[in-house]
């Protein structure tokens, strides 16, 4: 991994968007289409990191992360003051701004579409990768582009989990929090211009992936 703090977050964004990408677009998936008891409980359970304080995701996370915690019990490895438990918590923290408009994308589906599909004879998971998610990408590619952005930006979480080691894990977030502490203004308006122009294209990308999705 990168030593340098933008670096070293970009690096942990793309990461941490790769997991949200392999379990969020399933989420959306299940919460759009899906019907089982329990529904709204569990859709709440996944937006809760979204309404959390960051210092109580990380408190939540250092109890899975932390010496006998259920990831040291299952996999025997300690992932506290690492780069990868940068990338967990900035994962738990993008998930839900991925999965409300990769939701909202697929919802707005046609069923008719889909019913069409079926019969025509396609099996479900068919006509899930041929029409379904075809129609819903450019919706899915914005929450993805969001959660990217909120990865970036990730810092209370990541500082209980993985600390605020210089050219291990330090993230551009932390590194500003660390120049501003020491006065180091030059270096903190660098990278907070850096961060904002990151944001920015994010919202941007998003914006007009979002319009295009729901031109008619």
């Amino acid at each position: 991994m990168s030593s340098h703090p933008l670096g070293l977050s970009l690096q942990v964004s793309l990461l941490a968007t790769g997991v949200v990408t392999l379990i969020g677009v399933p989420l959306a998936i299940l919460l759009a289409r899906g019907r089982f008891p329990g529904k709204a409980a569990f859709e709440t359970l996944v937006m809760l990191p979204m309404v959390l304080p960051p210092s109580v995701i990380g408190y939540y996370l250092l109890l899975a992360l932390g010496r006998n915690g259920p990831v040291q019990k299952l996999f025997g490895i300690q992932l506290l003051l690492t780069w990868q438990a940068a990338v967990v918590a900035a994962s738990v923290v993008a998930l839900p701004v991925m999965v409300m408009p990769a939701k909202a994308a697929i919802l707005d589906v046609s069923p008719v579409l889909e019913r069409a599909a079926r019969t025509l004879g396609s099996s479900e998971w068919r006509v899930l990768w041929r029409v379904t998610l075809p129609l819903a990408w450019r919706g899915i590619l914005a929450g993805l582009v969001l959660a990217f952005a909120r990865a970036m930006g990730e810092f209370g979480a990541t500082l209980m989990v993985a600390g605020n080691i210089p050219g291990r894990t330090q993230t551009a977030a932390l590194f500003i929090y660390d120049a501003v502490q020491m006065q180091e203004y030059r270096s903190a308006n660098i990278m907070v211009g850096l961060m904002t122009l990151i944001g920015l294209a994010a919202l941007i990308i998003a914006s007009r992936m979002q319009r295009r999705h729901t031109k008619p």
